[in-house]
């Protein structure tokens, strides 16, 4: 039962979509309840109320009747019905559209604005305005993973080489577990990533907060770290928009200290976490591309997580 509360339930719905399949997951609930019961109370008042033999009229009319009939058209109702709100869940979005694309094992997110001629990346988190409906285009490299937000929406497998869609429309503020839901490799389990959803007004001034260059260190140890940070050839795999460090392979880190976990769900966003990180990788995500940093002295570990932490 501790699937049916928390940041990943698809049984509290904090988005219109999960509220319809959530309502369509309960009536079927009910409906095998109900025929459950009916078919049971049948067993056993024909087993111990009245036992003995049923005229063959009777047992031919509850075959077609019980058997054929009542499914028939139980099922073809709950299907009309299913089909009938199916166009709901493939609408259009309001304006925006993120296209967020399934590496191994993380995930890369590109917000692109009604009318914009670039996107402004990200990684390993959603963010989305409440109130208006968010187009999401899927991909993925090597192999299928699935795009995944419970309490928002319904799940969509994502391809290498083709581009699916599905709609989301958050009515709750809050923050969300999204998580891919087919199995990709070693660290599927850990491949995951905050949603959040932020009124209007909140997520166009994190937007465009977003789209700017990386905060300067300004602290002696963060200062410390980004030069760490080049000496070591992180910027070969990373973006750190306003510097020199361009690399494409790994997730954009402008503002990675500002997002809610690290390692895409697999730990926080503490100085600690950051640390453990950077020596551990490999430990904590199994066959990540990512080479873990151990052969530097705890100290540098501490100074390049001061830095990175500082990427507001």
């Amino acid at each position: 039962m501790s699937g049916c509360t928390g940041q990943q339930s698809a049984l509290i719905p904090r988005g219109e979509d999960a509220a319809v399949q959530s309502t369509l997951f309960f009536v079927m609930l009910v409906g095998a309840v109900v025929l459950w019961l009916m078919l049971n109370g049948l067993f056993f008042y024909l087993t111990r109320v009245r036992p003995g033999a049923v005229p063959q009229r009777l047992a031919n009319g509850m075959i077609i009747i019980g058997g054929l009939v009542v499914p028939a058209v139980l099922i073809g109702a709950l299907l009309a019905w299913g089909l009938s709100i199916l166009p709901d869940q493939q609408r259009s979005g309001d304006g925006l559209t993120i296209r967020v694309t399934g590496e191994q094992w993380w995930w890369r997110v590109e917000y692109w604005p009604e009318g914009a001629e670039a996107p402004i990346v990200s990684a390993n988190e959603i963010r989305m305005p409440v109130g208006e409906r968010v187009e999401f285009a899927l991909g993925a490299k090597r192999v299928i993973h699935s795009f995944w937000i419970p309490a928002l929406g319904g799940k969509m497998d994502m391809f290498p080489g083709r581009d699916t869609r599905v709609s989301l429309k958050a009515t709750e503020p809050g923050v969300y577990r999204g998580q891919c839901a087919e199995f990709c490799g070693a660290s599927h389990a850990w491949m995951a990533f905050a949603a959040e959803a932020m009124p209007p007004a909140d997520f166009a001034a994190w937007l465009d907060h977003e789209a700017s260059a990386a905060v300067a260190p300004s602290t002696p140890d963060a200062v410390a770290g980004a030069e760490i940070f080049a000496r070591e050839g992180c910027g070969a795999c990373h973006t750190v928009r306003g510097t020199d460090h361009i690399g494409q392979v790994g997730p954009d880190l402008t503002h990675v200290g500002a997002r809610h976990t690290l390692g895409a769900g697999r730990l926080g966003a503490t100085l600690e976490d950051f640390a453990a990180w950077i020596s551990h990788t490999d430990e904590l995500k199994p066959e990540v591309e990512m080479p873990a940093y151990g052969h530097l002295p705890e100290e540098e570990h501490r100074l390049l997580a001061a830095y990175l932490k500082g990427l507001q």
